[in-house]
């Protein structure tokens, strides 16, 4: 079992699982810290380094508010030991089978939070599952909140394209790039990368599929609970992402980017929620800069402007109300029936409706993430054999489609396409 692996950028040594089936790779770094002249800036490739560097431990995850309190969410997710946070936070996790005998397809998996919060070792995103269905599965941290998407004049002066913000974007295009030029190293083909993410992932995912900048790089996409037409798209105007800012930098006190640069990680994460309260919605978002997106998300996939790859797409029963519920199921529609009308690969939707053990929640948004990923342990619910039925469906079905674009196999249940003649759609009961 090899554990030393070399990467363009140095040697790195890994672990291997309590069972000894897989190899983990934690906390690589694929992209320099973000810190002084980088804070606001696109994301730079990691410098080499000399020597092994030891990849044991996950890497800190972005700034962002304590999660750690609250009902639902911090209770599901977070109650685990969570990493520390930091500025150098560009770091990514590697899943493998113990043994690669063959060139493996690869899932990376972007995680949610609003783009506010989350990071790439929350406790349902292991990758343990995955490698012993002979999938590699990697999860990365990006910038989030005003770190991630904070724009500006000055910034624009400061590159070629005369565009700023969507950096946490331009981490999760370096996090990409690095997959791609790094994986066959660890066993894995570079041509079978399909990327995955759910709710604010999920929105990140449909952005990498839409942008010319990744071409080549995808051969499939999984959105979850975020994506199709409209989801959840809110591509806010390069205009409007610096108005936003702009109240931020009045808020602290900023005179200038000099001034932003000079302060602590914590205000200025701690500010960009006060914006949020401010305007009673999410402002720390992507923008339409006219180079990483040329348009809107809605607009590109309905134009078929977006990557010629098969899709997965779909949601849970409850998400977050009826409403959100509601608009998930007819943009997931939406979307696989406009693919069709272009002449676009098939689009594959599901529902995940089962309610889970526990408390009456219901089948909320982000719960099939411990099924798919085959988490049910870490999880604190009373899981039965159903749940690991189902958990053992929904990730085989996942792995086919990352190994070959179709999530069919002969053990598990017939996932057809979604079309205009048989609006099928894999439920999850």
């Amino acid at each position: 079992m090899e554990l030393v692996i070399r990467t363009a950028q140095g040697l790195i040594e890994g672990d291997v699982s309590k069972d000894g089936k897989t190899r983990i790779f934690k906390g690589v770094p694929y992209a320099e810290p973000p810190v002084g002249k980088l804070r606001f800036a696109r994301s730079v490739p990691k410098k080499p380094w000399i020597g092994v560097r030891t990849c044991k431990s996950f890497g800190p995850q972005a700034f962002q508010a304590d999660k750690t309190k609250g009902d639902l969410y911090p209770k599901e997710f977070y109650s685990v030991e969570m990493p520390p946070m930091s500025e150098d936070c560009l770091y990514l996790n590697i899943w493998t089978p113990a043994e690669v005998n063959e060139k493996l397809p690869v899932l990376i998996y972007i995680h949610g939070g609003a783009y506010m919060h989350g990071y790439g070792s929350e406790a349902t995103m292991d990758g343990e599952g995955m490698a012993k269905k002979n999938v590699i599965m990697v999860t990365i941290n990006y910038r989030v909140g005003a770190l991630g998407f904070f724009a500006h004049d000055e910034l624009e002066k400061e590159n070629a394209e005369g565009i700023s913000g969507n950096y946490g974007y331009w981490d999760q295009i370096n996090a990409l790039k690095w997959v791609y030029e790094n994986i066959e190293a660890f066993g894995g083909d570079k041509e079978r990368i399909t990327i995955s993410g759910q709710s604010a992932g999920c929105m990140s995912v449909q952005t990498l599929v839409s942008t010319d900048v990744t071409r080549g790089l995808i051969h499939g996409a999984i959105l979850q609970s975020g994506g199709g037409i409209p989801g959840f798209a809110r591509d806010y105007s390069l205009e409007h992402q610096k108005q936003v800012s702009l109240e931020l930098m009045e808020l602290l006190g900023a005179k200038n980017i000099e001034d932003l640069r000079n302060m602590s990680p914590e205000n200025i994460c701690y500010g960009a929620y006060e914006i949020n309260g401010k305007h009673e919605g999410l402002m720390w978002m992507p923008n339409v800069d006219g180079y990483l997106l040329k348009d809107t998300v809605m607009n590109l996939a309905l134009d078929g402007k977006i990557h010629d790859i098969p899709y997965i797409i779909g949601s849970t029963k409850d998400e977050m109300g009826n409403g959100t519920a509601e608009l998930l199921v007819e943009s997931a529609r939406k979307f696989a029936l406009n693919q069709e009308k272009l002449g676009k690969p098939p689009v594959y939707v599901y529902h995940f409706e089962h309610d889970l053990p526990g408390s009456d929640d219901g089948a909320f948004h982000s719960c099939e993430l411990w099924y798919e990923f085959e988490t049910l342990d870490r999880c604190w619910r009373p899981m039965t054999e159903h749940d690991y039925e189902i958990s053992e469906e929904m990730s085989t079905q996942f792995a086919n489609y990352v190994k070959k674009g179709n999530p069919n196999s002969d053990d598990v249940s017939e996932w057809k396409p979604f079309t205009e003649t048989d609006n099928f759609v894999m439920a999850y009961k």
